[in-house]
C-alpha cells in the first residue's frame, strides 16, 4: 500500500540572489517518521495556482512554521517594521490552501506561522511584538547558536478539557517549545481554542466546524517528533487523520 501524500505550502527565500522555495527539514522528517505519511512542497507563489487542483492530488495539508510573518494588511492593520519581515508568496500559497482544505474536509496541521495563517486565512487577527505587552512573557527564541538548545522543550502549557487536542494529548499541562515574537490576537470566528500558556497566548487551536482533522499549534512538535511523546502524539493523530480521508476517497 503506498503511503499517503501531504502537501506542505514553502516559503520564497533568497540565496545568494536567488530565489528558492523552501521547507524546513524538520517538518518533512515529522512528516514521514511520525505520522507515516510522504511530503510534497508546493512552490509558494503569489499568483497563478488552482489551489484544488494542487489538493486533488494530494492526502492533506500540513502548514509549517517560517522566519517570516502572515503580512497585516491580510488581518486589516497598517503594515510597519515590526511586522516583519514578510513573504507574499507564502501568504499567496497557504491561505487558500488552509481554506479549500478544511472546506472539502481534508486534514489539516498548521505549526506555528501555520497556526496564525489558519487564524488570518479563517477571519482573525494577530498581535506583533507580544513580549513587549503587560503581562505577557518572552516567547522568543532564546539567543543560543544550537538548533537543539533553541528548539528545547521549556514551556507548559495548559491543553482544554474536553478538546480536540485533549483525545490526542490527554486534558493536563504539558512541556512544547514555543518559539514566536507574533501569537494571535483575536481568534476567528471559528476557531476553539485548544490551550493556553500560562500568560494566556493562545498556544493550540482547532475549526469547529471542520469535517475532519483540522488543528493548530503554537509550538514545534516536528522537532522533536521522534523522541517527545506528546509531539510524536500529535502527528500520529495527523498520520491517523490522513490515511481515513484517504479511505473515505477510495470507497
Amino acid at each position: 500500500m503506498t503511503k499517503p501524500i501531504v502537501a506542505i505550502p514553502a516559503d520564497f527565500r533568497l540565496f545568494e540572489g536567488s530565489g528558492w522555495h523552501a521547507v524546513q527539514s524538520q517538518y518533512v522528517r515529522a512528516a514521514l517518521n511520525a505520522a507515516g505519511v510522504m511530503a510534497l512542497i508546493v512552490p509558494a507563489v503569489e499568483e497563478g495556482y488552482d489551489t484544488d487542483a494542487i489538493l486533488d492530488r494530494v492526502d492533506g495539508v500540513l502548514v509549517s512554521g517560517a522566519a517570516s510573518n502572515v503580512h497585516p494588511s491580510l488581518y486589516g492593520v497598517e503594515a510597519t517594521e515590526e511586522h516583519g519581515p514578510f513573504d507574499p508568496a507564502r501568504d499567496a500559497t497557504s491561505l487558500p490552501l488552509i481554506r479549500h482544505a478544511i472546506d472539502r474536509g481534508m486534514p489539516l496541521l498548521a505549526i506555528c506561522r501555520g497556526i496564525q495563517e489558519l487564524n488570518v486565512a479563517l477571519g482573525g487577527t494577530l498581535d506583533s511584538e507580544i513580549q513587549e505587552q503587560p503581562g505577557r512573557d518572552d516567547h522568543r527564541k532564546p539567543p543560543v547558536p544550537e538548533r537543539d538548545a533553541m528548539y528545547a522543550i521549556r514551556q507548559t502549557v495548559k491543553i482544554k478539557e474536553g478538546s480536540c487536542i485533549a483525545r490526542y494529548l490527554g486534558s493536563q499541562d504539558i512541556q512544547v517549545n514555543s518559539l514566536h515574537r507574533q501569537a494571535i490576537a483575536t481568534p476567528a470566528r471559528r476557531l476553539q481554542v485548544e490551550a493556553t500558556a500560562p500568560d494566556g497566548t493562545v498556544e493550540a487551536v482547532s475549526v469547529i466546524d471542520a469535517k475532519g482533522f483540522a488543528v493548530g499549534v503554537q509550538w514545534h512538535p516536528e522537532y522533536w517528533a521522534e523522541t517527545d511523546a506528546p509531539s510524536r502524539q500529535l502527528f500520529e493523530a495527523y498520520g491517523d487523520a490522513v490515511r481515513a480521508y484517504v479511505a473515505t476517497r477510495t470507497k
